[in-house]
């Protein structure tokens, strides 16, 4: 005899795993007479519920390493995580997908996340599109962390990376820059794509012209960025520098300021820098970076007591919550005029 779960019983029926066991979690999205004939065929072969559920899965997802591997922005997120869920008498297991094989890890997460008893924070940061579909429709509670899907429907957690991205260049327009670049990550997360258009629409609602020439392409890691704002300063073709520059992030923004002194370019004498996510080494650099300050702990902690919340209270639609930031003033930015 087959064992009774929700694959039994979705063979039995007819229907897919995902509505099976949202009708066995009495989730409104499934009608009345679908619901009565999955549970009908849960009886009849004997299914039960799985337990409470005791723990959380934390889930490290690594396309490639180059956002999350020497940030120290994500090791506070998963304190938050463990946390939040320690207030909530929960345990929580931690492991790492690498998705740079799609098709390899698909067996791991169809694994975990084939349980409507398993609950799930995935920490998406480096994911695209591609790698969300993987989760699709999955029976498991899920909640995804600082990322979303544009195709798909999931719970999420965000920064509120436009609007803080608006809010730090409208800073330096403030303060009299109007020649302003943008130190980017070459890694296009969304994050990153966020925050540049909160940069453009910034410049834009200012007048001011967005120079693509300005625009630096930069690795993620202290090293990388470094390393190519220097190729950048030393190109026989590079422009007049701006008088600022916005980074993705205050890794980018360290690493540059490193290849800019050792140029004999003074920040912020000769040109101005803001960051985003106020790491500890940004206020430690020469000079301290001013910077926008993201709430990681507090990011991890809302995951899980959203994620609690919904599995105590199903509903029939999803939420992306936004948390915002707020801005740290340090030594790099310079007052023109």
């Amino acid at each position: 005899m087959a064992k009774a779960s929700v694959r039994e019983i979705s063979r039995i029926t007819g229907f897919s795993p995902a509505t099976v066991s949202n009708a066995l979690n009495r989730k409104r999205s499934v009608s009345e007479q679908t619901a009565k004939i999955i549970l009908d065929a849960a009886k009849s072969i004997g299914y039960q519920q799985p337990s409470q559920l005791d723990t959380i899965a934390f889930v490290l997802a690594r396309k490639n390493g180059k956002i999350i591997d020497d940030n120290t922005f994500h090791p506070s997120v998963i304190e938050g995580v463990e946390r939040q869920a320690r207030r909530s008498n929960m345990g929580t297991t931690f492991v790492s997908f690498d998705f740079s094989d799609r098709e390899a890890v698909r067996p791991q997460v169809e694994a975990l996340v084939s349980s409507p008893s398993a609950a799930v924070v995935l920490l998406a940061t480096e994911l695209d599109e591609e790698d969300f579909a993987l989760f699709q429709n999955c029976p498991a509670h899920l909640m995804v962390l600082d990322s979303w899907s544009n195709r798909y429907a999931f719970d999420s957690v965000v920064i509120a990376n436009n609007d803080s991205a608006y809010q730090a260049v409208s800073y330096l327009i403030d303060h009299g820059h109007r020649e302003i670049g943008y130190l980017a990550g070459e890694f296009r997360i969304k994050n990153f794509r966020g925050r540049e258009n909160g940069m453009r629409a910034a410049l834009d609602d200012a007048g001011l012209v967005r120079e693509p020439a300005w625009r630096v392409p930069l690795r993620t890691t202290l090293e990388g960025a470094y390393e190519d704002m220097n190729a950048w300063l030393d190109a026989p073709d590079r422009p007049e520098l701006p008088t600022a520059f916005f980074a993705d992030n205050d890794l980018i923004a360290v690493g540059a300021m490193r290849a800019l002194a050792e140029h004999g370019l003074r920040v912020p004498e000769d040109v101005s820098i803001v960051g985003f996510d106020d790491l500890a080494l940004g206020a430690f650099s020469n000079p301290p970076l001013t910077t926008v300050h993201v709430l990681k702990h507090e990011v991890g902690e809302v995951a899980v007591r959203r994620l609690l919340g919904n599995i105590e209270a199903p509903k029939n639609y999803t939420c992306k919550t936004q948390l915002n930031t707020y801005f740290v003033e340090r030594q790099s930015v310079r007052t023109l005029g």
